[in-house]
């Protein structure tokens, strides 16, 4: 499992998410992705807006997605489902 971040250095939620990610602990590899400077990236993953989260199995199938900015709590029951 890995989890895939994709934000904007110009995105205030992206920041904010940014730091309510630095206050959990994620049991995987956490990878973040700047949508400007890999477009192709983002596109892939038809992501549409950002923040976004984008949890991906071994195989790098998508098992789950987050859209914004969410609260700690919700993050944690994200990555643990």
């Amino acid at each position: 499992m890995r989890l895939v971040k994709f934000s904007a250095d110009w995105c205030m939620p992206c920041k904010m998410l940014g730091k309510t990610l630095e206050g959990i602990n994620v049991p995987y590899p956490l990878i973040e992705i700047d949508i400007d400077e890999k477009p192709d990236v983002a596109q892939e993953y038809k992501v549409r807006g950002v923040p976004t989260m984008v949890l991906l199995d071994e195989n790098d199938t998508e098992v789950g997605r987050l859209v914004g900015v969410k609260t700690k709590a919700e993050i944690e029951e994200f990555i643990n489902e």
